[in-house]
């Protein structure tokens, strides 16, 4: 599966790349030039699994316990549906409110920046281009208040 994934992610980004699509035109969306629910997918089940892993996060024992309560599968279509929501994408995001899911983890600033590596680790394993990759950061930058005590 994970050739066909990287198949599809690598097509993606060299349409952009090529401009041989209307995905280089302002009008398209960041959904669109991400390359749609299968590319965000792909890349949320890795960046899902690095984050549960990461002995920085889990150094909280708030935020270790919660990675080993919830469904890894459950957590990854979950985070597809809200980058895709957020993306412009047709999806609607049915998860509760970033407060009410973080709030009680008592994340900190340093566990907020481990956060923000394991993401760009991920968006770099899979060549997500920069403008791409600042605006996702754009977006998860203002969740910080509702995630960082």
């Amino acid at each position: 599966m994970g050739t066909e994934v990287g198949r599809i992610l690598t097509a993606a980004v060299g349409k952009l790349y090529r401009g041989d699509t209307d995905l280089n035109s302002p009008q398209a969306s960041l959904y669109e030039r991400l390359g749609g629910v299968y590319a965000i997918a792909a890349v949320v089940d890795d960046f899902i699994d690095r984050i549960m892993d990461d002995p920085r996060l889990n150094a909280n024992p708030l935020v270790d316990e919660a990675h080993h309560r919830v469904s890894k599968a459950g957590f990854k279509y979950l985070v597809t549906e809200q980058v895709c929501w957020a993306a412009g994408g047709p999806q609607k995001y049915t998860g509760r409110s970033m407060r009410d899911s973080h709030e009680h983890l008592k994340i900190t600033a340093g566990e907020w920046e481990a956060f923000l590596d394991d993401l760009r680790q991920t968006l770099d394993k899979f060549q997500v281009p920069p403008a791409e990759q600042a605006e996702l950061f754009a977006i998860v930058a203002s969740t910080k208040g509702d995630i960082v005590l």
